[in-house]
């Protein structure tokens, strides 16, 4: 059969093909003998055949039928062998609470650009059943964003940080994929996945109410943005006086420059004024 396959650009694929990143893939996810893997748009196979090398079983999720195709007969035996399952299908659809249970699993995958911010999101986030690692190839330039490796934080940054751990593990050029993309990527590991710093719902709302308010005008220091948390009293009752007087209150005991931006606050200190508030 033919393996020839048009990457559509709509659906943003751009396929590896440097073994060096294929292999820091699953080392950076540390896969192995006993590990359930997700892997998010596993394209022609390349990341897939490098993963069921090395772990106990492979869940595929592929929404381009022509690449089902391919990807069956390619692997025709390991499915047959159940040590891989293609599951044909918008990731952001997949649900691992139903799917899964409680078993745990891994998600390793080159995903597509265009829905970086929702998949990670999606498993961070909304999903009960959080995997206990990711491994990603994402653009470099959001790679650089999550780690925070200008010091800088952002809205992206401290979402992972808030759930995880990220770490930069390396660039990969743009001349390693087919077609070749515009920009280069970089591999980042996201560990330590829980839910720890949210022991409830409410908690994990006002934190990400701060940090878009925080945010929302980037010329402005952090104290003026943080004033139009009172205006949000409707969506999140326990926030009840947040004026000036009180966000000078809490800077002053947290010792946080008065003139600070959102981006110079470690996410440390966005979790403990999110709890004096």
């Amino acid at each position: 059969m033919s393996m020839v396959h048009k990457a559509k650009k709509s659906m943003g694929q751009n396929f590896l093909k440097s073994k060096e990143a294929l292999f820091k893939m699953c080392e950076a996810g540390g896969v192995e003998g006993s590990d359930i893997v997700v892997e998010i748009g596993p394209g022609k196979g390349a990341l897939t055949e490098k993963l069921l090398e090395r772990a106990k079983k492979v869940f595929a999720l592929e929404m381009d039928r022509d690449l089902v195709t391919i990807l069956e007969e390619r692997f025709k035996e390991e499915i047959k062998n159940k040590k891989l399952e293609i599951i044909e299908g918008d990731c952001l659809d997949f649900n691992p609470d139903t799917f899964f249970k409680n078993t745990q699993y891994k998600i390793i995958a080159n995903i597509p650009y265009n829905i970086t911010g929702s998949i990670i999101r999606k498993f961070l986030s909304d999903v009960k059943n959080k995997p206990t690692l990711m491994a990603l190839l994402v653009q470099k330039e959001v790679a650089e964003r999550i780690v925070a490796r200008d010091g800088k934080e952002s809205i992206l940054s401290l979402s992972v940080k808030a759930y995880a751990t990220p770490k930069y593990i390396m660039k990969v050029h743009k001349r390693f994929f087919s077609p070749e993309p515009k920009v280069d990527s970089a591999i980042i590991s996201i560990n330590d996945i829980s839910n720890k710093f949210f022991k409830e719902k409410s908690g994990e709302e006002l934190f990400f109410r701060l940090i878009k308010t925080g945010f929302a005008h980037k010329r402005k220091v952090l104290r003026k943005n943080l004033e139009d948390l009172q205006h949000m009293e409707v969506r999140l009752p326990n926030i009840k006086e947040v004026g000036l007087p009180k966000i000078d209150e809490i800077f002053e005991k947290l010792e946080i420059n008065p003139k600070a931006r959102a981006e110079d606050i470690k996410f440390e200190k966005w979790i403990q004024i999110s709890r004096l508030l």
